[in-house]
């Protein structure tokens, strides 16, 4: 599956260390150089990737390190962000997750009956999602580029989830997600709306240019004192409107109530995860509808259906 984006030729493996199935320690080799297979995973960052991007690709690589749990939300939650898409979509099929952080999603692709699941990240997160999924039979961890995607045209479906809005261009990083699927084969996006966004646009943003900069233990700290006065009025407001039948017009009346009660029964550990998710990134767009239905016309995907989710965010699929 693996080709050089620079050469476009394979590589050759030289093996280190071998535990079971996994080529734990070793070196892939091409025309362009030599690429360090450690830990279990190919680090074929292949090029010089944009200095942006690889700041904010290790401060998320930080947060899960931080926050390496694994729930069992995540599969609902992975279901909502890929709709109209289902388990049987999964069935038998080779398999991307672009940007695929500790490796949640991969689980559940896995899971639900895909053949192949290859998981890429730029940050050290590939070594959590080895941890959590990378002994799974059928799944790879690759560190790697997603401008200098180091595979051939091998996917069935191919999905990034929450990582394109990050990245210094998004359009393009959707059209290198693309280029790796087969003709007849499926792509979901989901991405940050700038519909229904408007007070963490002009209020967060801000505060963010500043977050995204402090040493990660100060910015862990502001998102543990911003998650206590969440999830209070998670307990107090939120949950009691989402839950309970006689309150269901509180959910009218709070703010940004769609999100904010999706999210009121998670833990405060998850939550925590959330906001200093949030506080992280130097780099996040905030895409317009228009905008993101025209990624899909402009790599020539058909039968596109983009949904809001939530009120404050947008997902796609399509096929090509």
């Amino acid at each position: 599956m693996l080709e050089c984006p620079e050469c476009h030729k394979g590589f050759t493996l030289t093996t280190v260390e071998v535990d079971g199935d996994e080529v734990m320690e070793g070196e892939l080799a091409c025309g362009c150089g030599k690429y360090p297979v450690t830990r279990g995973v190919p680090r074929l960052i292949i090029g010089r990737p944009n200095e942006k991007n690889v700041t904010t690709a290790e401060r998320f690589g930080e947060e899960w390190k931080q926050f390496s749990m694994l729930t069992d939300q995540y599969e609902k939650q992975f279901l909502s962000w890929i709709e109209p898409v289902g388990k049987e979509h999964f069935s038998g099929k080779t398999v991307l997750d672009l940007g695929c952080g500790k490796g949640r999603h991969v689980l559940h692709a896995k899971r639900f009956g895909a053949k192949q699941v290859i998981g890429i990240d730029l940050s050290q997160a590939v070594d959590v999602a080895f941890a959590n999924v990378g002994k799974m039979e059928g799944v790879h961890i690759i560190q790697a580029d997603i401008y200098r995607l180091p595979l051939k045209q091998v996917f069935d479906y191919a999905y990034s989830i929450g990582v394109l809005h990050h990245t210094p261009d998004p359009a393009k990083s959707f059209a290198c997600m693309v280029e790796k699927v087969k003709p007849g084969g499926s792509v979901s996006a989901w991405i940050y709306g700038r519909e229904g966004n408007g007070w963490i646009i002009y209020i967060l943003n801000p505060i963010r240019k500043i977050t995204s900069k402090l040493p990660l233990p100060l910015t862990k700290a502001l998102a543990f004192v911003l998650t206590l006065v969440m999830q209070t009025l998670l307990l107090a407001l939120y949950g009691p409107a989402e839950r309970h039948a006689k309150l269901k017009w509180l959910k009218r009346i709070l703010p940004y109530s769609s999100y904010l009660c999706s999210i009121s029964g998670y833990s405060f550990k998850e939550n925590y995860s959330i906001v200093f998710d949030h506080l992280l990134p130097e780099i996040a767009f905030y895409i317009r509808e228009e905008e993101f239905r025209k990624w899909f016309s402009d790599n020539s995907l058909r039968d596109a259906v983009v949904t809001q989710r939530y009120g404050n965010s947008w997902r796609g699929f399509a096929w090509k």
